[in-house]
């Protein structure tokens, strides 16, 4: 079990510890719900440094990087991040991921946590073109200071102007007292914010200077339960659970990420998945009663029959009700659809709904 640069500070404050992608993680702190709501309303500190990257340097990282993602990174400038995949051989994603452009001939791209080493080993197996690769997820902490009030709650630590970087842009600036911290605007709440990557021997100074200065804006530590309720509330996708080795970029609703104006791993297979259509969607839904759906229940349809199986599901904290996303047949997938959730042998009512769940 690894350890974080900061996790002898989450014991310290006595969060709930769980093993979580091969690290010991701060699950809860004060609870769900409370720090959920932290996030929604004000600002709250995630450490999320389990996730990898990997930096691609050299004349042929853009074609390495094209080679390999469904997104078309030529367009991203320095400065600026993108949302992407891995494609596979099979129709599948092999991680979703989102690619930085630092540098001329230089990006960063971070990685889920339990796919550090898959993620690695599949890029390298496509690396016939002399990009220089260093995975440099040992040697990274990650911070995310999450929330509406974030930029005030933070500016003081830094001498730039937070509130200037657009979502999906970052700057490399001074931040905490220290210089060249990757600020960057690719949060995964949906309130707001930022990541701050740093060296793991800055991140508890860095911990502890982001505490100081939020502390009048009721800034809290926030364990990876509420992260998943926040993100669920999005509707963004949790690899793992809503996407895996053998659902398309497309079936997930990810075709916007998914660029047919270059060659990529499969492209040719998942082209053709687009003409001719996919067969099952990945859709949102609401419980129509007081319900919670859980991953891996069964979708029926009104006669009882099978149509499709629950990916992510919980009891929205800031809506009140059981939400969830799950893989339907299409003929089912349409907003406003009537579904059932098979639950403990009870087919409870659901409404197909448009993304996102949490409308602020």
């Amino acid at each position: 079990m690894k350890n974080t640069a900061l996790t002898h500070i989450h014991e310290g404050l006595g969060a709930k510890m769980l093993p979580f992608a091969g690290y010991n993680m701060p699950i809860t702190y004060e609870g769900i719900n409370a720090e959920h709501e932290t996030v929604r309303n004000s600002v709250g500190v995630f450490d999320v440094s389990h996730m990898g990257e990997f930096l691609l340097t050299g004349p042929n990282a853009l074609a390495l990087i094209q080679k390999v993602t469904s997104n078309d990174a030529s367009t991203l400038t320095i400065g600026r991040a993108q949302y992407s995949c891995l494609p596979n051989n099979d129709g599948g994603i092999v991680d979703d991921l989102i690619v930085y452009k630092m540098k001329e001939e230089e990006y960063l791209l971070v990685v889920n946590a339990s796919n550090i080493e898959k993620d690695w080993n599949w890029i390298s197996s496509h690396n016939d073109l002399g990009v220089e690769m260093k995975n440099l997820s040992d040697d990274y902490s990650l911070l995310a200071i999450q929330g509406p009030k974030a930029v005030e709650a933070m500016q003081s630590l830094s001498s730039i102007d937070l509130s200037a970087i657009a979502y999906y842009h970052f700057e490399v600036a001074d931040f905490a007292g220290l210089s060249d911290v990757i600020i960057s605007a690719t949060g995964y709440t949906g309130s707001g914010g930022f990541e701050i990557y740093c060296k793991n021997a800055d991140a508890e100074a860095i911990w502890n200077k982001v505490f100081e200065a939020g502390a009048a804006f009721g800034i809290k530590p926030i364990g990876l339960a509420a992260r998943d309720t926040l993100r669920l509330e999005m509707g963004f996708c949790l690899y793992g659970n809503d996407i895996n080795d053998t659902t398309s970029p497309l079936e997930a609703g990810l075709g916007w990420i998914t660029k047919f104006t270059k060659e990529f791993t499969n492209s040719d297979s998942l082209k053709k998945q687009k003409e001719e259509g996919v067969t099952k969607k990945l859709i949102a839904f609401e419980m129509q009663e007081r319900a919670v759906p859980r991953h891996d229940y069964e979708i029926v349809d009104a006669t009882g029959t099978v149509i499709g199986v629950v990916t992510s599901g919980t009891m929205s904290p800031s809506m009140n009700k059981g939400i969830g996303l799950g893989y339907v047949t299409v003929s089912n997938s349409t907003v406003d659809s009537d579904i059932f959730i098979r639950i403990r042998k009870n087919d409870v009512p659901a409404k197909v709904v448009k993304l996102p769940f949490y409308k602020k």
